[in-house]
């Protein structure tokens, strides 16, 4: 595996006239290219297969996933104590195993984004294009098939209000963790994730909660009253997003100053990359386990909120990939906007289910069964599109 969860990308065509060409250094190369040069420093990728060249931890990460899927189901069901002992200390509304575990996940990848470099994309208008464009897709488009999804969401859950309100409270959350680990492994562009992440990070604090009001109480028509703290989203955004990257800031100057950066980039991320897939087992394995019971349990209503679940990531993943090739997108642009539009921000979701209608909620139980659908169809997509890439020769 090599510079962490950087897969194989395909080798460059020949420089030619025109938007793609290679980055020269000159003030008018292709941004896009100079941003993929820019967020790898391996040799040229190759997809001679799907998944040839990439180390044990990402060739067999789906086994290694639906292991950590099955483990925790076996411990939060045959040791009743996991669930609970699991739960008890909570940070900004989630368990702090899970919260350690998403911070673990997300600080090697941000380590390396060039941040010293980020100024020059921001110089460049198709920084600026694809910064509207996914502003569009994530607080338009996906809105708009939030919409498709609750009609799917009335037929299989009619008589549970409270599971469709749990669900648009999934669906309204942008990603700011794991979307970086689904990027990476398929390939798309660190620095561009890492923008639209931080953007979409400020638009959910100011957003999320007008948008979750305005689907429960006048799209869903569901009745009662609903209160969604400000507080809390700004509270969890702030923490998951603003504590790694923070972090990721102060150890790329801070290394790179006194070891030098070719240290930091040959040996530091080297040895520092495979935590960022360690965390994500560690929070999949935890996720489950802390509620493996209740799903056993309920399997009936996680089933029914499974359906549209997995209908809405698929659907919104595969609309945004279909519009960014006809827009002419790189492939590691590609990947970007489609794992940014089809991943969801569970963490926000649970915090805010469980402040708002309480831990042992109906609410809370559809935006904890969210993770649990996600984590496997995004794995499923990684696996998708790099073949995809293979199949087609994208570039």
């Amino acid at each position: 595996m090599k510079n962490g969860l950087s897969s194989h990308e395909p080798k460059p065509s020949p420089p030619r006239a025109g938007p793609d060409n290679e980055s020269t250094g000159q003030a008018d190369q292709d941004p896009e290219a100079t941003a993929a040069t820019m967020s790898h420093d391996e040799q040229p990728k190759q997809y001679l297969s799907a998944f040839k060249g990439l180390g044990l931890l990402d060739r067999f990460l789906a086994l290694w996933i639906f292991l950590a899927m099955a483990i925790g189901i076996i411990l939060g069901n045959f040791v009743p104590e996991t669930g609970p002992a699991l739960q008890k200390g909570k940070f900004v509304g989630v368990s702090v195993p899970i919260a350690v575990g998403l911070l673990v996940m997300m600080y090697p990848i941000l380590c390396k984004v060039r941040y010293e470099s980020l100024h020059e994309l921001f110089s460049h208008r198709e920084m600026w294009k694809q910064i509207c464009f996914s502003i569009f897709v994530n607080w338009i488009v996906a809105p708009f098939l939030m919409v498709i999804s609750l009609a799917l969401a009335w037929a299989f859950l009619p008589d549970k209000p409270e599971l469709r309100t749990g669900l648009i409270l999934v669906g309204l959350g942008r990603c700011i963790a794991m979307v970086l680990i689904w990027n990476g492994l398929a390939g798309g562009n660190d620095e561009y994730c890492a923008i639209l992440v931080a953007i979409n990070s400020i638009l959910q604090m100011i957003l999320f909660a007008p948008m979750a009001v305005f689907f429960i109480r006048v799209i869903s028509h569901e009745s009662g009253t609903i209160d969604i703290s400000y507080s809390v989203v700004a509270t969890s955004v702030a923490v998951f997003l603003g504590i790694p990257l923070g972090a990721a800031i102060i150890t790329r100057f801070v290394v790179r100053k006194f070891a030098g950066a070719d240290w930091y980039q040959q040996t530091f991320l080297k040895y520092l990359a495979p935590w960022s897939l360690i965390g994500l087992l560690y929070t999949i394995l935890v996720l489950f386990a802390s509620q493996g019971r209740q799903v056993v349990h309920q399997i009936v209503s996680v089933v029914r909120v499974a359906a549209p679940l997995i209908v809405y990531f698929v659907f919104i993943f595969f609309v945004t990939l279909w519009i960014s090739r006809l827009l002419g997108f790189r492939f590691s642009m590609v990947v970007t906007q489609s794992f940014t539009a089809a991943s969801n921000n569970f963490e926000l979701a649970i915090a805010v289910a469980v402040a708002t209608f309480g831990p042992n909620s109906d609410q809370a139980l559809a935006s904890t069964v969210g993770p649990l659908i996600e984590v496997p169809v995004l794995v499923g997509l990684v696996y998708a599109v790099r073949w995809m890439a293979n199949r087609w020769g994208w570039k």
